[in-house]
């Protein structure tokens, strides 16, 4: 199962979702399948799908609501949207939330098939250039280094890349503090809110010598990165 693409597939009709989960899994797929938007959501910061298939109409938390929730931190994982609606205003709420594909019931698996192939292309594609700059910082998420007015460079552990790939992502916008730690830490107990705590001072220090950078603590919420 390793040389599958592991998705997630939000659907809360039983029949239908595991119709579509064996269908996938007999191609190059390892389905995640999930009954309702709390589920889906767990299973995403446990997991960590390539791809989202999210149905909007579901019991608990809809599939926009799972998806602006998602977006709080994830910016890049696609999300294909599947419902029974069609009217214009489902569509362009859809997209306007993050999501970056559309597909109405009922559809062929092979129609979702080649949606989701394209989907996952485009977000490969995405992260081989993911070279950010941030003021008078070069970030590069893959090599996980930092440089600094191309000359010096700080190299990057794994979580520090993450965490600061989620604040670039979400620039000068409120970076959801427990959807944060569920997703890098998996859990946001005390403990990991202080580890978190001691990434952020970290990064801070390797930001410092541009001063129009800020990692501000908006307290209650989360953090927002401004520049």
């Amino acid at each position: 199962m390793s040389d599958k693409t592991t998705i997630l597939l939000a659907e809360d009709e039983p029949v239908l979702g595991q119709i579509i989960k064996e269908s996938l899994e007999t191609r190059h797929f390892n389905v995640l399948l999930c009954e309702n938007g709390e589920i889906a959501l767990k299973a995403y910061q446990e997991q960590q799908p390539k791809l989202l298939v999210l149905d909007i109409m579901m019991p608990k938390k809809d599939g926009f609501t799972l998806a602006k929730e998602i977006r709080k931190i994830d910016k890049i994982t696609p999300i294909l949207f599947l419902t029974a609606k069609s009217q214009t205003q489902d569509v362009v709420e859809g997209f306007s939330i993050g999501g970056n594909d559309y597909l109405k019931k009922p559809f062929s698996i092979e129609e979702l098939i080649i949606r989701m192939d394209n989907l996952l292309k485009r977000s490969k594609f995405q992260k081989t250039i993911d070279v950010i700059d941030i003021g008078n910082y070069t970030f590069n998420f893959t090599k996980q280094t930092l440089k600094y007015k191309n000359k010096e460079m700080q190299k990057l552990t794994h979580r520090e890349a993450h965490l600061l790939f989620h604040l670039i992502k979400n620039k000068n916008q409120v970076l959801d503090r427990s959807l944060i730690l569920n997703k890098l830490w998996g859990n946001d107990d005390f403990f990991s809110g202080r580890s978190m705590d001691v990434f952020i001072t970290k990064l801070r220090k390797k930001l410092k010598k541009d001063d129009q950078i800020q990692i501000i603590n908006v307290r209650g919420f989360g953090y927002k990165l401004t520049c």
